[in-house]
């Protein structure tokens, strides 16, 4: 079987449209059509079918599809060891969060610089569904995500997500409300009433804020959306409602941080490639400094 039918075959599994896997592929539709036909020729069994106006793999296809991801990760596996001995060299593309570029991806800028100057890093900064995107159609070779341990994040098999670090998080509100003692469920019954600020292009804290609430008998009034998180502590400064931060962020003096404890709120961060490329020199540099 030609890998790139099978590449095509596991697209298919993912986007379930012809025209999506034209579009992130850069091929016809009649042509994507056309290479998994002889596919399905090759492995003697049909593996699509219609589904309305869409298709579907039939099981045999889906477990093709599953067969695809460890014989493509072989591939790359065997082409990354074909010279395993040279120095490291090319560019790494990623696609992190804002915070990760800050703490962690700025530090191994640095140290590549000083040490292994054939490396580097193309970075964007990208919400993590962005970044899985860009990594699901081969854009970039590397992205750092985040999900919370009140709203778990799930990955797709095509990829490996290891964790990286995680970080406590706590309440933002105006100085002069904090509530510094109870559990995470009777500091957010006391802010019922507020308007609360969640982020603009994610929807990880909004779903922790939404538990949360709910376990403490209400439904949270979202009234505003921001990314930049200190644009979300200038508008809880601003008296426009209450939000999740960092806990071991220093804030200004008008904007306090309650502890969110029982359950706990954590921000936990991953590394994601896909499956089978971590043996390509400069992405095994990259993560072994991102992890060292």
């Amino acid at each position: 079987m030609d890998p790139r039918r099978l590449e095509l075959l596991l697209e298919l599994s993912r986007l379930g449209s012809m025209r999506e896997v034209a579009e992130v592929t850069g091929l016809a539709t009649s042509t994507v059509s056309q290479q998994l036909a002889v596919l399905a020729k090759e492995a003697g069994t049909v593996l699509i079918e219609p589904e309305g106006r869409r298709v579907r793999l039939t099981p045999a296809g889906q477990r093709l599809a599953a067969h695809a991801v460890t014989v493509l990760a072989a591939l790359d596996a065997a082409r990354a060891d074909l010279d395993p001995s040279s120095d490291p060299a090319g560019d790494v593309r990623v696609a992190s969060f804002a915070t990760a570029i800050r703490g962690t991806l700025l530090p191994v800028v640095r140290a590549l610089d000083a040490d292994h100057p054939d490396v580097r890093l193309l970075i964007h900064e990208h919400e993590p569904f962005e970044a899985l995107d860009l990594l699901a159609g081969d854009d970039v070779d590397l992205a750092l995500t985040y999900d919370y341990n009140l709203a778990p994040a799930t990955f797709d098999r095509t990829v490996d997500a290891r964790p990286l670090w995680q970080t406590a998080w706590s309440l933002g509100v105006p100085a002069s409300r904090v509530v510094d003692t109870g559990d995470a469920v009777e500091v957010i019954a006391r802010f019922a009433d507020d308007d609360w600020i969640v982020n603009s292009r994610n929807t990880a804290d909004e779903d922790v804020v939404r538990t949360l609430a709910s376990m403490a008998g209400y439904v949270p009034r979202v009234t505003h959306r921001a990314d930049s998180l200190g644009l979300v502590e200038d508008m809880i400064s601003a008296g426009l409602g209450v939000g999740l931060l960092p806990a071991g962020q220093t804030t200004n003096h008008d904007v306090a941080l309650c502890p969110l404890l029982g359950p706990d709120v954590v921000l936990r961060s991953y590394t994601v490639t896909r499956r089978g490329r971590t043996d390509w020199p400069p992405l095994a540099l990259v993560l072994r400094l991102l992890t060292g």
